[in-house]
């Protein structure tokens, strides 16, 4: 077949792009493929979602047996789900039609918009990497914010940290605000924890009488360590039973300071309470000679102190006058 006759053969039966017998002609694009393409790119990112999701329970443990901390496996697990659901939507971006450029020129603007829609978000974000980053706790540690709010630490992403207070309540904190606060930290190397308790007794009171029986109170709570090694802290060690030390010579008597280490941080409220219930229970014993000082005041007159003059209300005047005429009118001694 010459030129001739292959043009006027496209002319009475026009194909589409690659031609073909005239049986064959291919239905028009909008009916055949274009919504074809989009069923299969749906479900291409769909399918996409779901592996995400079957990787974190494939990944989980292996992942969470190679990082020491918690909030970095989880950050780890999270980044592998994002970058899996990413090439899936890259994926079915490239199966509806759309070019590679297409695709980077849309993400990118779609990226900038929300840059600038969701800055306190991106903020947020990367103060999480700084959290994660700084390691100022860890999920598990039971800390306390400026506030005063304790809890334990139940997840940290690098959005928010997600605080279980001791009042079962949850607490979720955006990081760019718990960067910001201060935050003590009651589990990041041991849990036992020193308490501190001041007291002041009479100069009069027995002295090394006053510290024993402060240190065996506290023994006596079963929350307190009542002896073992020194604990250590940095290069410091401390006593690990607790003891009494005279901290000042003060106006009203002498001040001590009993120092004791709690087992758990948790019941540090509980365990002062029982440990001061113990004190006071063995202060009032009668063989103990041990006085609480308070402050008071002891006035002494005498004939140096000069003249005190009291002021007299006009009532209290009035009041006087009245005795003294009821008392003159009374009745007289010969009965008239």
């Amino acid at each position: 077949m010459d030129a001739e006759t292959a043009a006027a053969a496209a002319s009475r039966f026009p194909l589409q792009a690659g031609g073909g017998p005239p049986g064959r002609e291919i239905l028009p694009d909008p009916i055949s493929f274009t919504g074809m393409e989009y069923l299969v790119a749906l479900a291409a990112l769909i399918a996409g979602i779901y592996l995400s999701k079957y990787l974190l329970r494939l990944l989980g443990r292996p992942i969470a047996s190679q990082f020491v901390r918690p909030s970095i496996a989880q950050t780890v697990l999270r980044g592998i789900r994002l970058s899996v659901i990413v090439l899936a939507l890259f994926f079915s971006g490239w199966l509806a039609g759309l070019g590679f450029p297409d695709i980077v020129l849309s993400v990118a603007v779609f990226s900038a918009v929300v840059g600038i829609i969701l800055a306190p978000l991106v903020g947020s974000i990367i103060n999480g990497l700084f959290v994660l980053a700084d390691q100022p706790f860890e999920i598990g540690d039971m800390i306390e914010l400026d506030d005063g709010t304790q809890g334990f630490v139940e997840d940290m992403t690098i959005r928010y940290t997600k605080i279980f207070t001791l009042d079962n309540t949850f607490i979720v904190i955006p990081n760019a605000n718990i960067r910001e606060r201060d935050v003590t930290n009651y589990s990041a190397e041991d849990e036992r924890t020193r308490l501190s308790l001041s007291i002041l007794i009479t100069y009069e009171s027995n002295l090394s009488q006053a510290r024993k029986v402060m240190e065996q109170a506290a023994r006596r709570s079963d929350a307190v360590i009542d002896g073992g090694p020194d604990i250590r802290i940095g290069s410091a060690r401390y006593p690990a039973s607790p003891t009494c030390y005279i901290d000042d010579y003060a106006d009203d008597g002498v001040l001590l300071t009993l120092r004791y280490w709690a087992r758990k941080p948790y019941r540090l409220i509980a365990v002062r309470s029982e440990v001061q219930t113990n004190i006071w229970e063995a202060l009032e014993d009668d063989d103990v000679h041990v006085d609480v000082a308070y402050p008071h005041q002891h006035l002494i007159f005498d004939e140096t102190s000069g003249r005190a003059e009291v002021a007299v209300s006009e009532a209290s005047e009035l009041d006087r006058s009245e005795v003294a005429t009821d008392q003159s009118i009374g009745p007289s001694s010969d009965g008239g």
